[in-house]
């Protein structure tokens, strides 16, 4: 009898250990295809980030040229023309020039050397990117006022804050797209740009006394999706708000203490 119960505890104590076995198999490949699943996503996602990066970086070199492309047939080639056409009646008068008329004809020339001077700081801002995008952002700003005659309004309270250059190339375009977007649509003749630093948040609010528009209707614009994809991919806020006074974007980017990268 008593070997019997011997043989039945072994039997009992063999299923048990299998059992056991097995059902560490299972959590081990279970664990294993969770962990190569997070890999897999894991990669896929910086690939995506890496393409979205690329692709930030080919629109803002695309909006350099255009910038330039616009400002040189708009401003420098109508101020251009129109001290060639002073000269032109100069020579073909006849008569001595006198220093008024090259007086009204060297502010003509300086004006248009102003103007180059303004694109070849937008032709040079991949370097200020590398640098200071904050910087980048004031000088769009200038550039807006003396070509488009349009005033802002500036602050920056805090610390330059240490961003890596990926993301601060995102925060950039999307400051880039809401300027574009406001110049295009809202027909206002002030911006407000107001940017905090703090120990732990970056923050940068965009606000124009234009027109405004409906939620509802270009909210699904491709630019706004755009916007909205970055800032996610960065881990930031995107907030959007708009009525017949106007339209404010906020951006709320969270900052990382050295100690914690």
């Amino acid at each position: 009898m008593e070997r019997k119960e011997v043989q039945l505890l072994v039997i009992s104590l063999g299923i048990v250990f299998f059992t056991l076995l097995v059902i560490l198999l299972v959590i081990f490949f279970y664990f294993l295809k969770k962990k190569n699943t997070y890999l897999v996503e894991k990669m896929e996602s910086e690939l995506y980030f890496q393409s979205e990066l690329v692709k930030t970086r080919i629109e803002i070199k695309d909006q350099t040229l255009s910038e330039i492309s616009k400002e040189l047939h708009d401003n420098i080639g109508q101020i251009v023309s129109v001290g060639i056409m002073q000269l032109n009646m100069y020579i073909n008068s006849g008569e001595p020039v006198h220093e008024t008329e090259l007086t009204d004809l060297k502010q003509i020339l300086s004006k248009s050397l102003d103007e180059i001077r303004i694109l070849s700081r937008i032709i040079n801002k991949d370097n200020l990117l590398e640098t200071n995008f904050i910087e980048a952002i004031k000088q769009d700003l200038e550039r807006i006022k003396k070509l488009k005659n349009i005033q802002y309004n500036y602050n920056f309270t805090g610390e330059i804050p240490h961003i890596n250059q990926e993301h601060d190339l995102f925060i950039y375009r999307i400051f880039q797209e809401t300027l574009h977007n406001s110049l295009k649509h809202s027909h206002s003749d002030l911006f407000e740009v107001n940017i905090t630093t703090t120990e732990n948040v970056f923050l940068l609010k965009f606000k124009d006394f234009g027109i405004g528009y409906d939620p509802l209707t270009i909210n699904s614009g491709i630019g706004l999706n755009n916007m909205k994809l970055r800032a996610k991919l960065i881990g930031a806020t995107l907030i959007m708000q708009s009525d017949p006074a106007g339209t404010t974007v906020t951006l709320k980017y969270p900052l990382t203490k050295p100690n914690e990268t």
